[in-house]
């Protein structure tokens, strides 16, 4: 039997739980007890909301469909005997107060020497995240790096080929094992071409991409 933890998550998807922060539990495969509350929602909107209903495009299915939910969660439940929209609000659920921008979005692999690719160039994330999977978003002229909702890198885009844009900065956490001293080649490079950046640039930055 499948077990969740030799599971592998989409990618995108993983970020995007981690973006909003939930865990995902995976549900036994080809057994619909294991999920029966979505499977039944399944049905009930098809055999209650679906069957005859006449449309001419997708906004007037969408608000054909909002209008049928705002009336059957405005009743009370068989079950719970309690109206849907009342028992909604003790469910006491987070506001989403950012949005997750999947059209913008790549995700990228950071490799040993810190960086990522993106559009024929590299472009550095801090140590720590080595091996982790980012979210890379392009805005403008700028490049963010996001991990699990947090941005952890900014840089300018380079329109060259081949240019490796660095912040030094996102190579302090590397420890070297040798017992010479020993300088980062990457950084002797003539192709960097990154700035550090204030903090509050990283949250200027924020507000254009959630605005």
């Amino acid at each position: 039997m499948l077990k969740q933890e030799d599971s592998t998550l989409n990618r995108q998807f993983e970020d995007f739980a981690g973006f909003y922060g939930f865990k995902p539990i995976l549900c036994r495969p080809y057994r619909g007890q294991t999920k029966g509350k979505v499977e039944r929602t399944v049905q009930f909107v098809r055999d209650n909301f679906m069957v005859g209903i006449q449309y001419n495009s997708l906004a007037d299915l969408n608000g054909q469909a909002l209008a049928w939910c705002n009336k059957v969660n405005g009743k009370v439940h068989a079950t719970t005997n309690e109206i849907l929209f009342e028992r909604l609000k003790k469910e006491r659920l987070s506001p989403l107060t950012r949005e997750y921008i999947i059209d913008k979005i790549n995700l990228r692999r950071v490799q040993k020497d810190c960086l990522i690719s993106y559009a024929g160039n590299q472009y550095s994330v801090p140590a720590e995240y080595i091996g982790k999977d980012v979210a890379v978003v392009a805005l403008d002229s700028m490049l963010a790096a996001y991990y699990e909702g947090k941005q952890i890198a900014l840089h300018r885009i380079s329109y060259q080929r081949k240019d490796m844009v660095v912040n030094p900065q996102h190579y302090r956490g590397l420890t070297l094992k040798q017992t010479i001293d020993a300088e980062n080649v990457l950084l002797e490079q003539g192709k960097v071409i990154d700035f550090p950046l204030k903090p509050s640039d990283l949250s200027r930055y924020d507000e254009v991409l959630y605005e």
